[in-house]
């Protein structure tokens, strides 16, 4: 058996599957953990938008004191630094609005990790450019950018594809409603994670399957 990591949304998730979840080897959550609790305490790693308005609120408020903040060993920085800085000038003329989108905040992520002997990772733009071919296939609509959710997704898949070690592990996914800011292409997303479902890289965790996570199979 390889070990069992879940990368828990910030949606609902099935009853009951709080327990399951704890019993991963492995938890990733996003940003504020909103379902912290609800979703298991259990937190490895937090992976969060280190650009713009998100990055301002969580830095400048109790984020780095909340529990699933305390309890993590990692975060990730899911926006590479450079390329969302190429992408400045090109957001202004399509999205005024979004002028404060690229703003980089990653120093402030380090700080924190640092101060509390967590590892910093800054996920590449490689990963980032790789969602984005991929979800041509399902012909979003246009968007600004992937979610942090299908770049983590997409990230966990290249490890542990890249780990022979890890080839018999098996990655869930919980808590993804794909519903929120209309700058991510959400329903193609849907798409992309159903098809590595049918595909067996990954498993949705419902009411079926956490119940037979209970039974070790």
């Amino acid at each position: 058996m390889g070990k069992r990591i879940m990368i828990v949304g910030n949606g609902d998730v099935p009853e009951g599957a709080a327990a399951r979840i704890d019993a991963a080897d492995r938890v990733i959550r996003f940003n504020e953990c909103r379902n912290f609790g609800a979703a298991g305490s259990r937190t490895d790693v937090v992976a969060v938008c280190n650009t713009g308005r998100p990055a301002r609120a969580m830095l400048s408020g109790a984020w780095r004191d909340s529990p699933a903040v305390r309890r993590c060993s990692e975060i990730w920085s899911v926006r590479d630094p450079q390329k969302f800085g190429e992408m400045r000038h090109a957001l202004l003329v399509s999205h005024p609005e979004l002028y404060d989108f690229c703003d980089d905040y990653t120093a402030g992520f380090a700080a924190v990790a640092e101060a509390g002997a967590k590892r910093h990772r800054v996920l590449s733009r490689d990963v980032h450019e790789a969602v984005e071919r991929a979800l041509l296939a399902f012909d979003p609509a246009p968007y600004v950018v992937p979610s942090s959710g299908m770049v983590v997704v997409a990230q966990v898949l290249a490890d542990v594809l890249a780990d022979p070690d890890h080839d018999r592990d098996q990655i869930f996914v919980a808590g993804f409603s794909h519903q929120g800011w209309d700058g991510h292409p959400f329903a193609a997303e849907r798409q992309l994670i159903e098809a590595h479902v049918a595909s067996g890289k990954l498993v949705r965790l419902n009411p079926d399957t956490a119940s037979s996570l209970t039974q070790g199979v």
